[in-house]
Formats: structure tokens, C-alpha cells, sequence
């Protein structure tokens, strides 16, 4: 009677870590993410909520998708996304920890993973213009009052 009671136990203890969800033990259900800015002193707000000023590093839920926001007086605001996305701790579930695993990772987050992992915002100032253009590399900046402090390269007519 008693070798089956030790079986029960080392069964129960067996299953009960079997079937829990990977992610959530090893990254647990929120990320810290860092948030930066050039000029630094950004004020940063995530999902509308206020979160200090830059640099910082704060914990977001790894679950949702989160909406930043960083203002600082006589620049453009800069907004960005951290963006859902799975981890890779999702595949160690379907290995070891079955659909029981899965579910409590997709419950709790822990199968997620935040992108990008830190943001840099560099501030524009105000009346500032960029267009980007990928492949030959040309950038394009216009800006309404040039600093004292700038060499000026070049200037714009308007076509006739």
C-alpha cells in the first residue's frame, strides 16, 4: 500500500510540473523594456499612462500590445508601438508541456515576447521635415529656423 501512495506522489509532482506552462516560469508574464530619448528628459507615456522621463526602464505585460508616446517642449512627439509577438519558449510547450502548458502560457503571457526590446527616440524639432528613402540612402531634412550653430550645405528654390 504504501510503494503505491510514493507512485501517486511522484506522479502528481510529475504532472503538476509537466503540465505548466514553459514561459511562464522561465520569462514570467511581463518584460522590462528600456526607453530612451536624444535630448534625454523625454517625457514618456505608455497606453496613455504617464511612466517617468527618459531614460528609463519599465515592465510592460507581455500579453498586449503597447502604444509609447515621448514629448518634450519644442519638439515633435515621437510615437511608437512595442509589439506583440511569440516567443520561442512557446515550441518548449508544444514539446513538454502539452495543450495544459499552452494554455496557461497564452493565459498568463509568458509564451509572448515584446519588439522591439528598447526604443530610442531621436526628437525632432519643431517644423522639422525627413523623408526617408531605403536602398541608395537618401535623406531628406527641412527645417523652418536653422540653429546659428549649423553649416549650411545648401538651399532650396522654388521651381518657376
Amino acid at each position: 500500500m504504501k510503494l503505491k501512495t510514493i507512485y501517486g506522489i511522484a506522479t502528481f509532482l510529475f504532472m503538476s510540473t509537466y503540465l505548466t506552462g514553459c514561459g511562464t516560469i522561465i520569462q514570467g508574464p511581463t518584460q522590462q523594456v528600456g526607453i530612451s530619448s536624444s535630448p534625454t528628459n523625454a517625457t514618456v507615456s505608455v497606453n496613455g499612462e504617464l511612466k517617468g522621463n527618459t531614460p528609463l526602464q519599465t515592465y510592460l505585460k507581455r500579453k498586449d500590445s503597447h502604444m509609447v508616446r515621448i514629448q518634450l517642449d519644442g519638439y515633435e512627439p515621437f510615437e511608437t508601438n512595442f509589439i506583440r509577438g511569440t516567443s520561442g519558449w512557446v515550441w518548449g510547450n508544444i514539446v513538454f508541456g502539452g495543450l495544459v502548458g499552452l494554455a496557461i502560457d497564452a493565459m498568463a503571457g509568458g509564451m509572448y515576447k515584446l519588439s522591439p526590446e528598447q526604443i530610442n527616440a531621436e526628437m525632432r524639432g519643431a517644423g522639422a521635415f525627413r523623408a526617408d528613402r531605403e536602398g541608395d540612402d537618401i535623406f531628406i531634412t527641412v527645417v523652418l529656423e536653422p540653429k546659428e550653430s549649423w553649416e549650411k550645405v545648401g538651399s532650396l528654390t522654388p521651381l518657376k
